[in-house]
């Protein structure tokens, strides 16, 4: 198995893409983090989660996450505003791709689970299971185009499987982005972006 062909991906706010050039994706803890850093999620998970104990230990909020598909239920959140967060338009939403092999060649230290971080029913994995990632994450839950109602609660929990990276991300970790429209893509050409700026309206609702 290639893992330079698991691809993750990480969704962040354009604005927020200068400081990712110089500095790479910095964990909001690190002596590089942006202190003008755009914030697209909801509060009330993000507290949550960096209380949230992994089974190393670690607080959670320690670690980057990334999603392996697209079309979360998260950017769908985000894109309309549910739960109190505000609306991002999906112009503004870029998802800055990544691989499991970039993250090995960067020497960091990684966690991921085969379902949403903190849900009780999600397990987690360390290093030693790497090679056996595509067959711990469920793919077709990653493709399905629709997890609502009670039916569909695994599908939901099992699309939101996390790849967790502690520590800062270097910029040579991150292979290319997707953007919604042209717009999206020339505004990152103008921030100085030399790396493959991919259209792809069909990874936003």
């Amino acid at each position: 198995m290639e893992l330079s062909r698991v691809y993750i991906h990480r969704i962040t706010h354009i604005e927020n893409i200068p400081h990712i050039l110089l500095y790479g994706i910095t964990n909001e803890t690190s002596r590089n983090a942006n202190p003008n850093f755009k914030s697209i999620g909801d509060s009330t998970l993000i507290s949550k989660r960096n209380d949230f104990i992994l089974e190393n230990g670690r607080q959670l909020g320690n670690y980057i996450p990334f999603y392996f598909g697209r079309r979360m239920p998260m950017l769908f959140v985000i894109q309309r505003g549910y739960n109190g967060v505000p609306i991002t338009n999906a112009e503004d939403i870029v998802y800055c791709v990544s691989s499991v092999q970039k993250i090995i060649d960067a020497q960091l230290e990684f966690v991921f689970t085969d379902g949403h971080a903190t849900d009780k029913l999600s397990k987690q994995y360390n290093t030693a299971y790497v090679n056996n990632i595509e067959t711990i994450i469920d793919k077709q839950a990653l493709d399905e185009k629709y997890w609502g109602g009670e039916n569909n609660l695994d599908i939901k929990r099992k699309k939101q499987a996390e790849f967790l990276v502690l520590g800062d991300i270097p910029i040579s970790a991150v292979i290319s982005y997707y953007v919604y429209n042209k717009t999206a893509q020339q505004k990152m050409k103008s921030f100085g972006v030399d790396k493959e700026i991919i259209i792809k309206p069909e990874f936003y609702f």
